[in-house]
């Protein structure tokens, strides 16, 4: 086993589990569907999660493969891990009462959500940056991340702190149709994808 293949079996660990816990929230949701009101909130900020968990998972294999294992790298990526855990758990309530509607959960709890999606991305690009620097045209590669990440903030932030719906939905939902756009194009064929 390489360094690199200890390093990402325990870091995918602990981001699977984040995708296990929102995936939890969401079985339990759905078990209680007629007695809960889901509405449509919630399952809009679950779908960008996870994509964006999937966007991070390929982004840390890019960023990483090629860096030499070190005890450092291991604990910044349990940091990084352990703050999606918690905004993954945030997500859904453990406990639904009859009548409950997942649109009080989330006003809640959307804000801390996505700073903590926000600040998990800005570790890694920080751990990350030697890395990419390293590489040939790193200095590119790295600007093209600044975009990124810059984007990322421009959309995710302000999505953060709003208290309407609308400007959630809207921010919220470009992110999510880049992200399920990049899916779709990455997963065609050569030569169809781009």
């Amino acid at each position: 086993m390489s360094s690199f293949e200890f390093f990402f079996s325990f870091y995918g660990l602990l981001l699977g589990l984040s995708v296990a816990a929102m995936a939890t929230g969401l079985a339990l949701a759905l078990q209680h569907r007629t007695t809960v009101r889901i509405g449509y909130l919630t399952p809009l900020l679950a779908t960008f999660v996870a994509l964006d968990i999937a966007s991070f998972w390929d982004a840390a294999w890019a960023a990483f493969r090629d860096a030499p294992f070190s005890y450092g790298l291991l604990v910044a990526g349990l940091l990084i891990a352990l703050v999606y855990f918690i905004a993954t758990s945030l997500i859904f309530p453990y406990a639904l009462k009859e009548g409950q509607s997942l649109d009080d959960h989330f006003w809640a709890n959307k804000r801390m959500v996505l700073l903590l999606t926000t600040l998990a991305n800005l570790l890694m690009l920080a751990v990350a940056s030697p890395s990419i620097l390293a590489r040939p045209q790193g200095a590119l590669l790295m600007a093209n991340y600044g975009v990124t990440m810059s984007l990322y903030v421009l959309l995710i932030v302000p999505a953060a702190l709003t208290r309407r719906g609308m400007v959630f939905t809207v921010l919220v939902g470009i992110h999510t149709a880049i992200y399920l756009f990049i899916a779709v194009r990455t997963a065609l064929p050569p030569g169809l994808g781009g």
